[in-house]
């Protein structure tokens, strides 16, 4: 598993001080993208490598409204991984872990350069693995 502090500020409500719903699949994604920070990876390294991770399906659960000014976390888990792609299962909480929003989020690695299908590269593979 892997943790990610989140502050909630007034750019990701609405007019009522809530969370505006998109928002919530930008806390996941800084997540994943701190997850790769955290073993090492760049995210430019991979770009210059003409390889990237994007998005394929997201099912998303919205539990407790979040608000302005909260601290939350989101906690990252891989769930499935596959040649070409991994499953993530993240929720945002609070300290007392109270699941505000949950998401299960598929992402595929892809060559840029044909926006296909490449295999995850092992390193990362490895490393994501070992820290779930």
């Amino acid at each position: 598993m892997f943790s990610w502090p989140i502050s909630i500020y007034y750019e990701d409500t609405d007019a009522g001080g809530v969370v505006y719903h998109s928002n919530y699949l930008n806390f996941f994604e800084r997540a994943r993208t701190e997850w790769l920070k955290h073993i090492g990876i760049q995210q430019t390294q991979l770009l210059q490598n003409d390889i990237a991770f994007v998005v394929k399906h997201c099912e998303i659960d919205f539990k407790i409204a979040a608000k302005f000014e909260q601290n939350l976390t989101v906690v990252s888990k891989i769930i499935d991984s596959r040649k070409t792609s991994l499953t993530f299962h993240q929720t945002l909480i609070d300290e007392q872990e109270n699941c505000y929003c949950e998401a299960k989020v598929v992402v595929v690695c892809v060559k840029l350069n044909k926006m296909r299908p490449t295999a995850v590269p092992q390193t990362i593979l490895q490393e994501l693995l070992s820290a779930s």
